[in-house]
């Protein structure tokens, strides 16, 4: 028996219809699943919402089928859940306090940390902070939530056939501080996080300067990387692996994946957009799944 895949198809104003409909008749996706559309697919139930414009309709729209996948999901009724994209300004025009999918999804489902990882053949990346402004970054990066990051993301890489995964974390600082001449965070919070998770016999190494270690990693060296903040870590991914990659939400109790790329308002609408990560996340999920 096939698993059953819910999709939601995101903002309605963006791609989502589009690429959600696309990866639901895809063939590859199929075989492997039964997928389930989540939010407004036809051009009936389309034409209330103005493509390209980020409205609190459309927000709210996203959001409502977000809830339904993930109740369906909870209570056995699909077996995961793949998600088109959102716009963080039109659900805050709707009045909702969510920044996207990560914290939404921790908040419905009761997980105490939800973490953001980005998952390609090429490279695995786990973010430790995710949509907050870079000056904040420093700040947010205190043990607790390192040792937390850490932690879940050793215990979910099995699931994804690294059993015993090697972590590498990169520095927050050019050259991962330059024993403290370029910044104090590596050697005064990630190096102690790094020694604790091997004092629970993890495989994990780092502080490392991250302008090579995502090309290390990309070798073989390791098989995931923690990076510190949102664009050090999906710069390299999505140069490594754009419309391939997946966003996989790890610390869930339900299987959640993603496409790695937003709304695109400037194409919605014109039956253009590249269904290839969607299909991807709808796949990944499918495995996860089974």
């Amino acid at each position: 028996m096939k698993p059953r895949v819910a999709i939601t198809v995101g903002d309605p104003a963006g791609i989502g219809p589009e690429i959600a409909l696309k990866a639901a008749a895809d063939p590859t996706v199929t075989a492997v699943c039964d997928p389930i559309l989540y939010g407004p697919g036809s051009a009936q139930e389309l034409e209330r919402f103005a493509r390209g414009t980020v409205t609190a309709d459309a927000g709210r729209t996203a959001y409502e089928s977000i809830v339904s996948a993930v109740a369906d999901a909870t209570a056995g009724r699909v077996h995961a859940v793949a998600t088109a994209p959102v716009n963080k300004e039109a659900f805050a025009q709707a009045g909702l306090p969510w920044k996207g999918h990560t914290d939404l999804l921790a908040h419905l489902t009761g997980a105490s940390r939800a973490v953001m990882m980005f998952h390609s053949d090429a490279l695995r990346v786990v973010l430790a902070t995710v949509h907050i402004p870079l000056a904040d970054v420093p700040q947010a990066l205190t043990g607790d939530l390192l040792d937390a990051v850490i932690a879940v993301t050793a215990g979910e890489l099995p699931r994804f056939g690294y059993p015993s995964p090697r972590i590498a974390i990169a520095g927050l600082n050019p050259h991962a501080g330059e024993n403290g001449l370029l910044g104090t965070e590596d050697d005064r919070v990630l190096r102690p996080a790094v020694e604790r998770a091997r004092g629970q016999s993890l495989t994990i190494s780092g502080p490392f300067p991250a302008d090579t270690l995502f090309l290390r990693a990309m070798r073989g060296e390791f098989d995931v990387v923690i990076a510190c903040y949102h664009d050090q870590g999906l710069i390299p991914v999505k140069m490594a692996a754009f419309g391939k990659a997946v966003n996989v939400t790890l610390g869930l109790p339900i299987v959640r994946t993603s496409v790695d790329h937003g709304t695109a308002f400037d194409i919605a609408g014109k039956g253009i957009a590249d269904p290839g990560s969607m299909i991807e996340a709808v796949k990944l999920a499918a495995r996860l799944a089974r």
